[in-house]
């Protein structure tokens, strides 16, 4: 067991010799002193896990002791005993970054708990989340042997990343492997729930059905109009929920989470036909139908999200909403610092929509960029990077302005992403798109049933660009190769983040409500 070296400096130390004799016995090493001069200087010469200084002492007090200690050694751990309980006390010394506060009468047992909580909190963290995991797990087990909903399976999800963001937490590499399996498993089992459940969902009206795209702004959104509050309905593109999940915590600071949902992304889980039903209320075989001035399809080169605006006004006029709305696109960073600096003009609307394409960009970027690829080699990367964007972003100065007035926010997104690791070989003419998580076209040729098909595109509201057009979409975490420069796929994009197939990545994915706390 590894042996703790403890600093501790009391004018009144003498007294202290039970308290050092019950550590010393616990198997911490004591190095007492009697002033600050002498604690300050110990710590500069020699290595301690934790120092305990006395607030009130003779010539160099506690705080000027902490200052110096802590400008020669930011790092090392302090714990500040006093007798005094003054607030401004507690203050400088929360200020100056302690990491306890012990107000005397001290107990040997108040002492051992500040030290367990700075020198063994991670192993203890580590140990506890453990247990708890495994415990856990044998319940996500055996959910996977019911016949769960698309309720249970979003609950499956949540708590799924719920361990990851644990494990993350805890640095617990050991156990993260396991969780890893059983993600696999769980992506397995998925995608046979949705295999066996997703054209009915669009087919049946009288069948249990998750929340979908088209379904959003109209079940969603709109009711939120209501009130007479400008309401902003903010889009982050290609934002999983376990991203969500680690920029919470950054908007607490200024908003109150009123609700967090999830609901499911139609499929193919990409921006073209997500994002576009979403703004139109529409599935893409109806949008092709009824908008054919606006919908773009596959076979057409021009960008397929230019009209969201003009599908999102016609799904308003369609609903009979006498509203004031904007719509925003973010797609570069000065475009998101305009909108920064002019964000107090919207609040005179209904409704403020802004569609934010960082983390869709990202997500290209690392399947392009080696430098972005070697920032987010795995999940809990991309995650990292995803918050330390966020906290530097015109977007969160944009909200933290909507959080100083009286507004209501929804945050969601279009569709998550996944990590793919397992080349599928497909062969198509060169008609066929290249999004690597699904295809469409006319003689698809690929072996076995790993993937999910569509032959008959109209049972998926899905638009045919001829009489033989088929969809065929990856799943798990499987990523399509053509045999034709195969090895150059594989190494290209082996675990980079793609969507547009089936996974809980891709298709569960966040609906946040947010009101402010100067409400």
């Amino acid at each position: 067991m590894q042996r703790y070296s403890i600093l501790w400096a009391d004018d009144e130390i003498d007294l202290l010799k039970p308290h050092i004799l019950f550590l010393q016995q616990r198997g911490y090493d004591i190095t007492p002193v009697n002033n600050g001069s002498d604690a300050v200087e110990l710590s500069e010469s020699k290595h301690f896990d934790v120092v305990f200084l006395d607030e009130h002492m003779p010539g160099m007090s506690g705080l000027e002791a902490l200052a110096l200690i802590k400008n020669n050694k930011p790092n090392l751990p302090v714990v500040m005993i006093t007798k005094n309980e003054e607030e401004y006390i507690m203050e400088e010394a929360i200020g100056a970054k302690i990491d306890d506060y012990l107000i005397k009468p001290i107990n040997p047992s108040q002492i051992l708990l500040s030290i367990k909580k700075i020198l063994d909190n991670k192993r203890l963290v580590i140990e506890k989340t453990n247990l708890n995991y495994q415990q856990d797990f044998r319940k996500i087990s055996m959910a996977f042997m019911d016949d769960m909903n698309h309720d249970q399976w979003s609950e499956i999800y949540k708590k799924l990343v719920f361990w990851e963001l644990q494990m993350d937490d805890a640095d617990n590499r050991d156990m993260g492997e396991v969780l890893e399996m059983q993600k696999v498993e769980a992506n397995l089992n998925f995608c046979k729930f949705i295999k066996k459940n997703y054209e009915g969902w669009l087919n049946n009206p009288n069948i249990e059905k998750p929340l979908l795209s088209h379904q959003l702004m109209k079940k969603k959104v709109f009711p939120e109009l209501q009130t007479g509050e400008p309401t902003f309905f903010i889009l982050i593109d290609n934002l999983r929920y376990d991203q969500w999940k680690v920029i919470e915590p950054v908007l607490s600071e200024y908003f109150n989470v009123e609700k967090e949902e999830t609901y499911y992304s139609i499929l193919p889980t990409t921006t073209a036909y997500a994002r576009n039903a979403i703004f139109s209320g529409m599935l893409p075989s109806e949008m092709a139908k009824v908008l054919p001035e606006l919908w773009v399809g596959e076979d057409e080169d021009e960008s397929k999200n230019n009209f969201e605006d003009e599908f999102l006004a016609k799904q308003i006029k369609k609903n009979n909403l006498s509203i004031r709305f904007s719509y925003n696109k973010i797609k570069k960073l000065e475009e998101g610092r305009d909108l920064a600096e002019s964000v107090n003009n919207l609040f005179h609307n209904d409704l403020n929509v802004i569609v934010y394409n960082f983390v869709d960009m990202l997500s290209h970027a690392r399947t392009d960029m080696a430098m972005v690829r070697e920032l987010a080699p795995d999940e809990a990367a991309y995650r990292s990077i995803t918050k330390s964007w966020f906290m530097h972003s015109p977007l969160l100065e944009i909200l933290k302005k909507i959080a100083d007035k009286k507004a209501k926010v929804i945050i969601t997104t279009d569709h998550g992403t996944i990590r793919v690791k397992r080349p599928f070989k497909i062969v198509g003419d060169r008609a066929v798109n290249s999004n690597l998580r699904y295809k469409q076209g006319k003689n698809l040729g690929y072996e076995g049933d790993k993937v999910m098909v569509a032959l008959k595109p109209e049972r998926f509201f899905l638009p045919k660009t001829n009489v033989s057009t088929s969809y065929v979409f990856a799943i798990e975490d499987q990523f399509f190769a053509y045999p034709n420069n195969y090895n150059y796929y594989v190494n290209f994009y082996k675990d980079t983040f793609q969507h547009g197939g089936v996974s809980l990545e891709e298709m569960i994915i966040p609906f946040i409500f947010l009101t402010s706390k100067n409400d």
